[in-house]
């Protein structure tokens, strides 16, 4: 089995922790809540951290530079298949852009299933990588997210800022489903 590292980040917003493996990223979590997936691995220095997760983190800084709208790392992610649905969807959020969760759930199929799309926007494992951030109630208001409500309104507010300033061609994270499990 290949070991796990750890390396937390600090953020505009907040302090990131960040789990991979040498062959992908398996978690991107807020520090004050960390995931059960975090607990076995070892925390690292950057200095000592495989390339996979100072990669991870290279591409966070970039993100919230501005200077990045969509992460290319490989992720490997566990959930049930209703959830990596409700992540894949979420994935194709465009930079800058927010979805309701009642868009997401007819996307994926399940029209009224919006409190179950909620459910797994929580229990996304990798914050930013999947925009969870990106999703909002029907009428726009910014509900639950992981990092409090004040993180996602910062986020959303950076993504429309950095989109108004230069307006290269919008993309969205690299969720798909070769990249979950």
């Amino acid at each position: 089995m290949e070991e796990a590292q750890l390396l937390y980040v600090t953020t505009p917003v907040a302090e990131l922790g960040i789990t991979a493996t040498p062959r992908a990223v398996t978690s991107v979590f807020f520090r004050a809540q960390p995931p059960t997936a975090a607990s076995g691995a070892r925390e690292v220095t950057r200095g000592e951290a495989q390339r996979l997760l100072r990669e991870a983190a290279d591409q966070l800084e970039e993100y919230f530079a501005g200077l990045r709208r969509r992460f290319t790392l490989p992720l490997e992610l566990r959930g049930t298949p209703f959830q990596r649905a409700v992540w894949e969807a979420v994935g194709r959020i465009p930079y800058g852009e927010v979805r309701s969760y009642a868009r997401i759930a007819a996307e994926i199929g399940r029209p009224g299933a919006c409190r179950a799309v909620g459910m797994a926007n929580h229990r996304n494992p990798a914050v930013l990588l999947i925009p969870c951030h990106r999703v909002v109630g029907s009428d726009g208001s910014l509900t639950g997210y992981a990092g409090g409500v004040e993180a996602k309104r910062l986020l959303l507010e950076l993504e429309r800022n950095y989109k108004c300033d230069t307006e290269p061609e919008a993309v969205s994270s690299n969720v798909s489903k070769e990249t979950l499990f």
